[in-house]
């Protein structure tokens, strides 16, 4: 199966955003699993390996894509690479899309932050929107910070099919904006590792066409 047709009309000036999140990492596959925010800077794992490589041959037979853009982070630089292998492509870093500082409460696993951080953990999960990750940023933070640069990235690719590969929280507070959702809702919204988000961005409006897909991951762990 394939993404929905991303060819533009030629009178129109469409720009076609493949926001992705990078492949697995150690820190995703342990149970329960930790926070790794922007201070741990994992490579993939084996299985995120896989993951990148699926992502990148299912998208060497998508629509022509123009650009590849990255976190600076290692686990979506790797990502972005396996992305770019088979489309001749380098990836381009963009420094506003690292994933989110989670502060203190880096490396642990929700049930010790439960523990240690009681009421940060309620008015956290109460609204993460307002609310900081103890000692990071809140989702309204990364929001800021994340957006412009990625309305940037649409504003300059008009009329071409850019990927974007970036971290958890960042694509679910960015996919929330577009979605006209709450943003202290963003924690419900899934990204799988490598799943792929197509956002369209035509006369001024951006619009959520698929979200998560994982196509590509048919027998891939994940």
């Amino acid at each position: 199966m394939k993404l929905p047709k991303m060819v533009p009309h030629p009178e129109q000036d469409v720009t076609n955003l493949l926001l992705i999140r990078h492949g697995a990492t150690p820190p995703n596959e342990q149970r329960p699993y930790i926070l790794q925010g922007c201070g741990i800077n994992p490579s993939l794992s084996e299985s995120g390996q896989k993951q990148a490589a699926a992502l990148g041959q299912f998208l060497s037979d998508t629509s022509p894509i123009h650009h590849v853009y990255c976190s600076p982070m290692i686990r979506a630089r790797e990502t972005a690479e396996a992305v770019c292998k088979p489309l001749g492509l380098t990836p381009q870093e963009v420094a506003e899309i690292h994933e989110c500082d989670v502060g203190l409460w880096e490396g642990k696993s929700w049930d010790i932050i439960m523990q240690e951080f009681p009421e940060a953990y309620e008015a956290f999960m109460h609204d993460p929107y307002m609310n900081r990750y103890e000692g990071g940023e809140s989702y309204g933070d990364v929001l800021n910070r994340t957006e412009p640069a990625l309305q940037s990235l649409l504003d300059r690719h008009l009329g071409e099919t850019i990927v974007v590969v970036a971290h958890n929280v960042v694509n679910r507070v960015y996919l929330a904006r577009v979605l006209g959702l709450e943003i202290s809702k963003a924690k419900d919204l899934a990204q799988t590792n490598t799943g792929i988000n197509l956002i369209r961005y035509e006369d001024g409006a951006t619009k959520v066409i698929t979200m998560n897909s994982i196509f590509h991951l048919n027998g891939v762990p994940h």
